[in-house]
């Protein structure tokens, strides 16, 4: 499945956090880039310049960039691109496929109104399409492309079929503005072609616009790009994704403690399959994903199935690359660094922690034992209790530290006492991790070593 020529890409306009929207789209280019070897791209679609701001083209780039989104090349700014945009806008007039409009806003405004009024069609047929040059007027003018009037245009969508278009539905759009600045729709298409993208995937929300795109890329003798337009994220309820259906940008995830993995694993699966598969890996995906497995219908996000997977990613992911992602959740979270011996215990622990833990935050939680420093407080032991874990420290202090050895001694003890051994398990996981969320008391005491178990064994009796 290697073919070097694929180009695909990603272009975020940075007027905010980057959405998971926008994440699955990103998700999917790269991987059907990086799965044939080809070459993905990121482009900032920065041409709104009120709403554009550098705080959001960081984001972006900060999203990316957990996710483990690599892309190839700098990033483009597509506003940097504006006089190349503005030279192809006056390479079509020149072929006499575009052509000048003198035609005022307040004009097109006046034609759209009483068009509404004789329940005609808004589309606006420019005056000045067949002008002769010589009664152009001395005044600003925008530059409109010549859109087909007859016939159909077709768009071959390796998602949703071939998607027929009629040309009497297409205006002549505007290419450049009469200020002189480009429009989005001729900088997308210029930008795409420029950068050599073979595979334009991206939102359905954009497939109107594909027609009107095709319209340039043939009006320019440029090659179409293969188009896959993938339908859009919907709430759990079926409905648009909203903000009442909670979080909607990646850095939000992030924040909730969910793994960059775990995230690539949902991301794919919404509107994507293989089979019945799941849960896989990177490069599971990447040898798997093809268009032809994007479904036609929305997908809805399902936090369930989120945190199941983040769980089963946790669980798998090697020690030390969770311990990366703990720290940087916590760099995000603006929680203070671990130190030596937090991380130092932590590593430890790490691998009977993160069998049960879902998210990030879980896993703290349970480390809670390791990370924070005795003595806890204990108010829950009774005085049965006290005299257990008094006796089960007289037991412990020359047992071998194993878990076989530890396991024994609390039956022994269980025995002698004739109750069962989680009465003694009880208590003696309070005094080990202060009563909270915690692991199993045995791997609580292998983690701690013997003469730290000792001490809070009689920080608890002593209290």
């Amino acid at each position: 499945m290697a073919d070097a020529n694929v180009v695909t890409r990603i272009a975020p306009s940075p007027t905010g956090n980057m959405h998971i929207g926008t994440a699955r789209t990103a998700y999917f280019n790269w991987l059907y880039a990086r799965g044939r070897g080809g070459r993905f791209l990121l482009r900032i679609e920065d041409t709104d310049r009120l709403r554009s701001t550098p705080e959001a083209s960081q984001a972006i780039i900060h999203a990316m960039t957990w996710l483990g989104l690599d892309w190839d090349e700098d990033a483009v700014s597509q506003f940097a691109r504006a006089d190349r945009h503005v030279q192809v806008a006056h390479e079509l007039l020149g072929k006499g496929r575009a052509f000048r409009c003198f035609s005022t806003q307040e004009e097109i405004e006046a034609f759209r109104d009483r068009a509404r009024k004789q329940g005609h069609s808004t589309i606006f047929r420019s005056p000045w399409r067949n002008a002769d040059p010589a009664t152009y007027p001395d005044a600003p003018f925008a530059i409109r492309i010549k859109a087909p009037l007859d016939g159909v245009t077709v768009i071959r969508d390796r998602v949703q079929g071939d998607v027929k278009v009629r040309n009497s539905e297409l205006d002549d759009m505007v290419c450049l503005r009469s200020d002189g600045t480009p429009t989005y729709m001729l900088a997308v298409v210029v930008d795409d072609h420029d950068m050599g993208v073979t595979h334009v995937i991206r939102g359905s929300d954009h497939l109107t616009n594909a027609a009107r795109q095709t319209v340039l890329y043939d009006a320019m003798g440029w090659d179409m790009p293969v188009w896959a337009h993938i339908p859009l994220i919907h709430g759990p309820d079926g409905k648009k994704l909203s903000k009442r259906h909670g979080a909607l940008g990646v850095q939000e995830y992030q924040a909730m403690g969910f793994t960059a993995a775990a995230m690539r694993n949902y991301l794919a699966r919404l509107g994507w399959s293989h089979g019945d598969s799941e849960f896989f890996t990177d490069a599971q995906a990447m040898e798997w994903f093809d268009l032809d497995g994007i479904g036609k219908s929305p997908a809805r996000i399902d936090f369930k199935k989120l945190e199941h997977l983040s769980g089963r990613h946790i669980a798998a992911t090697d020690d030390a690359a969770l311990m990366s992602e703990i720290e940087q959740f916590l760099a995000i979270s603006e929680e203070p660094e671990l130190n030596e011996r937090q991380r130092a215990g932590l590593l430890s622990a790490i691998y009977c922690l993160k069998d049960r833990a879902r998210t990030l935050p879980d896993l703290l939680e349970k480390a809670y034992f390791i990370l924070s420093e005795r003595p806890f407080s204990v108010e829950s032991i009774d005085s049965v209790s006290n005299g257990i874990l008094t006796d089960l420290t007289l037991r412990l202090q020359n047992a071998r530290w194993d878990r076989d050895t530890l396991d024994r001694v609390v039956a022994e003890l269980a025995e002698v006492r004739s109750i069962k051994p989680g009465k003694v398990m009880q208590p003696l996981r309070v005094a080990l991790s202060g009563g909270g969320v915690s692991p199993s008391a045995f791997d609580m005491m292998l983690v701690i070593g013997r003469d730290e178990t000792l001490l809070r064994l009689s920080d608890a009796t002593e209290h």
